[in-house]
């Protein structure tokens, strides 16, 4: 489900050294999988574009199925994560029966937090229409609170930092 961008250099001779670092270290990391979405008529508005609440309902789905990921990995039934901030940026519009490509990275760790950047592309076209992020919070809902990243999570978002 999820690949790994690996550091392709031992065809370069003068790095060789650095590749094999890079192998022994195991310092590649895993990237999280863009997902499709196919843009319905009813996620259209007035001006016959995307409406601007349908790039968080794309985000949402691609972080959605990153946190379940997690969830599964680190062994939990809970979802113990909640959205603290969203943004998005759109850059071009966007129209109903295209298919938009979501790549999402995760570009920050903190200790209770961590946050996802999300691009949203026309498939067909490559042109990038929106740009946006999430700040996800590990929480504690029968203490009501937020709580660190534990450390299972912390090395398994670390894989995938970018």
């Amino acid at each position: 489900m999820f690949f790994y961008r690996i550091f392709d250099l031992e065809r370069h001779t003068k790095h060789k050294d650095f590749c094999k670092v890079i192998l022994e270290r195991k310092l590649w990391m895993k990237t999280i999988p863009e997902i499709q979405v196919y843009v319905r008529y009813c996620e259209t508005d007035a001006s016959g574009h995307v409406n601007n609440t349908s790039y968080f309902l794309y985000m949402e789905e691609a972080r959605t199925r990153f946190l379940d990921f997690l969830r599964k990995e680190i062994g939990s039934q809970d979802w113990n994560f909640i959205l603290a901030s969203t943004k998005c940026d759109y850059l071009a519009q966007a129209y109903a029966h295209q298919t938009l490509t979501v790549a999402s990275k995760l570009i920050r760790i903190g200790t209770k937090s961590f946050t996802i950047e999300h691009e949203m592309r026309n498939s067909e076209t490559g042109v990038i229409v929106a740009r946006g992020n999430a700040v996800v919070v590990c929480f504690d809902f029968h203490k009501q609170q937020s709580q660190p990243i534990s450390p299972k999570l912390r090395s398994i978002l670390e894989e995938f930092l970018a």
